[in-house]
């Protein structure tokens, strides 16, 4: 008999390091080749590893809400055969993968140690509590200008005493005064203040519920979807357009085509692939809303990558994204569109399908509403709300002068981030989606 590591796999550009959410099996039990062992959790995404290997789970050795490293045994499998703990197979892509772990492990400490000097005594002057600082406590430290004498005195609550983010941010809330040492520190104190507030910080004592109250905790996507909210509305100042369109061709369209598609490829075809057809061609004409900001810097993006927001069963938010929708017909981006909210209502999306959108749509029609003010996903610079397709009166032109005529209307409202796009961009590309809807050809190709 031999023994298998279980690696925890590569997850996307990125990801470095995954919470250990829940083990389906447990030490001694027998898997098979490609089923599902652990349920993990990145602040991406929630997926499931699957052994490669079958064989006897004999060793755990990451525990539930433990962290573990992009390349690191998670558990030992017993496996037939002899020879050596791991095939060569499987050791060559966790050699690369912990060279890649070092060095860029090695690249942030450097970064952190030549910026902010003292956090080099904190990380390197033998603490009882080096070696147990995930790096997002150490990004904490550093940021917040955490001196050793603080960090010795913070008691961790973590397996082996390790200090975990809930205890920094419990110290913090009862820190006293804090001086920053440079305007940048000062800067990031007040952002942290705002985008870290006090009710998503571990509370020192938690409030009895009141007559009438329940108290729900937040899950751990709610709390990441609560900060990335309010880092969105604190970093970019946003900006929102709306236009009433005609959709009529579009509807037409689609109920003359729904039956031919469904029975021609066995996939439902909604309204989402014409809108997101529509928002790629206005993306080409107004390539500068294809873009994201960092620091003074704007980076424009060659891929068209259109985010998908997708309500889940337990009521968070997800956006999986459909990856060059530019170079998808009608037809493909149906196919990716449907296979992504299906994967991510049933929890089976991977990191990298939510990685890398430039634009995001949110289709707040499906739920009845007429429109919306979407807050932008950061580092993108703009999102699109669709609001419900509605039966009103209209005045159109006709030869005989203008007529009053039952049509498809539906909203459109686009936020968008200031700093870098003004009203006539941000309207105009608007205008230019409107354009696309209103005057959708008939004779489209499914």
């Amino acid at each position: 008999m031999a023994e298998h590591k279980l690696i925890l796999p590569a997850m996307g550009e990125g990801v470095m390091e995954a919470t250990i959410i829940n083990w389906l099996y447990s030490e001694g039990d027998f898997v098979k080749e490609d089923d599902s062992v652990v349920e993990i959790a990145t602040d991406k995404v929630d997926s499931d590893v699957p052994t490669p290997v079958s064989g006897k789970i004999i060793k755990i050795l990451k525990q539930k809400d433990e962290i573990a490293k992009i390349g690191e045994a998670i558990a030992i499998l017993e496996i037939e055969g002899n020879g050596s703990a791991d095939d060569t197979q499987s050791e060559q892509p966790l050699k690369e993968v912990s060279t890649n772990n070092d060095s860029v492990k090695e690249k942030n400490i450097e970064t952190i140690e030549e910026s902010i000097p003292h956090v080099q005594g904190v990380l390197s002057s033998g603490t009882s509590h080096e070696g147990f600082l995930s790096p997002l406590v150490k990004n904490i430290i550093s940021k917040e200008n955490i001196t050793n004498e603080e960090l010795n005195s913070i008691k961790g609550t973590g397996q082996n005493n390790r200090i975990t983010k809930e205890d920094i941010l419990l110290y913090l809330k009862s820190r006293g005064e804090k001086i920053p040492q440079t305007i940048e520190n000062a800067k990031h104190q007040l952002a942290t203040e705002t985008i870290m507030p006090n009710n998503l910080a571990a509370p020192a004592q938690p409030r009895a519920p009141q007559s009438g109250e329940e108290i729900i905790p937040m899950d751990r996507m709610r709390r990441i979807i609560a900060e990335n909210m309010v880092k969105s509305k604190h970093t970019a100042p946003h900006v929102t357009s709306f236009i009433e369109s005609d959709v009529t061709p579009v509807v037409r369209w689609r109920l003359k085509n729904k039956d031919i598609f469904e029975k021609r490829y066995g996939e439902k075809l909604t309204f989402m692939p014409i809108f997101v057809r529509a928002v790629v061609k206005a993306i080409q004409d107004y390539p500068m809303i294809n873009i994201s900001v960092e620091g003074e810097n704007i980076i424009k993006k060659s891929n068209i990558n259109i985010g998908m927001a997708t309500a889940l069963p337990d009521g968070n938010l997800i956006v999986p994204v459909i990856k060059n929708a530019d170079q998808l017909s009608i037809s493909g981006l149906a196919k990716a569109i449907n296979d992504l909210a299906f994967r991510a209502r049933n929890r089976k999306l991977k990191p990298e399908d939510t990685q890398g959108a430039t634009y995001t749509i949110s289709n707040v029609g499906s739920f009845g509403n007429l429109m919306g003010t979407p807050i932008i996903p950061l580092p993108q610079v703009a999102i699109l709300a669709i609001g419900a397709i509605v039966k009103k009166p209209a005045v159109i032109s006709t030869p005989e002068g203008d007529a009053i005529a039952i049509r498809h209307l539906m909203f459109m409202s686009h936020s968008y981030d200031h700093r870098v796009v003004d009203g006539s961009l941000g309207g105009m590309f608007l205008k230019h989606v409107h354009d696309y809807l209103e005057n959708w050809d008939p004779e489209t190709e499914i």
